[in-house]
């Protein structure tokens, strides 16, 4: 039984995130602050908040509700009452919703992108690919849904039939990471809807916002009250809640994008209730250089591997490996691009990269290129904190 404080302090306004975004952001009502459980927009139990950070400015951009275990066990309880009667729909009345959800994020591509560059700090021509990304999740379930059925294996035995049945898993738990506060949300929300399944999302302390944004449109195109939950939490309860999600009975899948210590933790944690688990953890991905290269080939794949959102994806090269034969030319040419790379602020034209995501980052950047240098390696360009702002910094290739 959901309890009834589920209707507490039901915010009508995020008034004080709305006015930072008033200039950029043309629908208003994308900008909320406060979680989102079975279909109500509502406050913490302790009517406490935490702050949203824009990391190219190092100011305050909203106050958001400060969710912990509580909520979260709220937030389970709704999903698994509307999984009772979602998985019960058709596959093509979720491909429907889907659709639908599908076009409102498109039509809203440009706030979304303001919002998710504001609180990631990515520039805005990368923020608005992310939407386009993230909108294509959405459309390709919304399809694959209408062909996934079950299958007749063959049998060992003759007298015997195998019938293989797809059914929803049940509630799942969903935690993301900031760096694409968009996508990673619709890739995981994509497939779980679309199977029949609820979801109790867990978005990054860091960009809560753009989560509460898709939430927000699902809502509006009829997507029924509590298939999707959203809990905002600071990073300081994100064991809290992600405890809630792993422990709880009710929750039948862990699907989560992060680091591999924390990823570790959740599969460990899981294991108590046998719950499924998907994970997508930390890379260090290397990029090979042969000697037979076309060196501009590669300079355009390594810039874009490595530069995209400001260096900051899983899936971003750090290990750079060229051919000694060619290993003076690649890299004059590689500062050569390095250096035409435009830094500043995410949403001002012409911008190639942004800020880290916030002082952390930047420390651990710095202390990651101060040690390389203590031990031997040459800054060729870069290694330093740009004059821009606090989370700013520079470009650099290590030799």
């Amino acid at each position: 039984m959901l309890s009834s404080k589920i209707h507490r302090s039901v915010l009508p306004a995020a008034s004080a995130s709305r006015r930072f975004f008033h200039a950029e952001v043309h629908n208003k009502e994308l900008i909320q602050s406060a979680g989102f459980i079975n279909g109500k927009w509502v406050n913490a139990h302790s009517n406490k908040h935490f702050a949203v950070m824009d990391p190219s400015t190092d100011k305050e951009i909203a106050r958001v509700a400060n969710m912990g275990r509580v909520e979260t066990d709220e937030a389970i309880a709704a999903a698994l009452a509307a999984q009772k009667k979602w998985r019960k729909t058709t596959p093509a009345a979720r491909s429907v919703l889907l659709k639908k959800w599908h076009a409102a994020i498109v039509a809203n591509t440009e706030d979304l992108a303001v919002i998710a560059s504001v609180e990631s700090g990515k520039p805005l021509p990368e923020a608005k690919g992310e939407v386009a990304y993230a909108a294509g999740f959405i459309d390709f379930y919304a399809h694959e849904i209408m062909h996934s059925s079950g299958f007749l294996p063959s049998s060992s035995a003759s007298d015997h039939r195998i019938m293989a049945i797809k059914e929803p898993v049940g509630v799942c738990g969903i935690v993301t990471p900031w760096n694409f506060p968009l996508a990673m949300i619709t890739r995981k929300l994509g497939p779980c809807l679309a199977a029949g399944c609820t979801a109790v999302v867990k978005p990054a302390a860091e960009t809560p916002l753009s989560a509460l944004a898709l939430a927000k449109l699902a809502d509006d195109v009829g997507i029924p009250a509590g298939v999707i939950n959203v809990v905002p939490s600071p990073n300081d309860k994100a064991a809290e809640v992600g405890s809630a999600l792993t422990s709880s009975h009710d929750v039948r899948k862990i699907s989560f994008t992060g680091s591999t210590r924390v990823g570790k933790l959740l599969m460990e944690q899981s294991a108590e209730t046998v719950k499924r688990v998907s994970l997508e953890l930390g890379g260090n991905a290397p990029f090979i250089v042969f000697e037979d290269a076309d060196l501009d080939k590669a300079l355009d794949g390594l810039m874009a591997s490595k530069f995209r959102n400001t260096g900051q994806t899983c899936v971003c090269s750090n290990r750079i490996f060229i051919h000694a034969s060619i290993y003076d030319e690649f890299a004059a040419k590689l500062v050569e691009r390095v250096k035409k790379l435009k830094m500043g602020p995410p949403r001002e034209e012409g911008v190639n990269l942004g800020p880290l995501i916030g002082p952390n980052a930047f420390l651990k950047t710095s202390e990651l290129v101060e040690d390389a240098v203590t031990n031997g390696a040459t800054a060729l360009v870069g290694g330093k904190r740009s004059d821009i702002g606090r989370n700013f910094y520079e470009a650099t290739v290590l030799a």
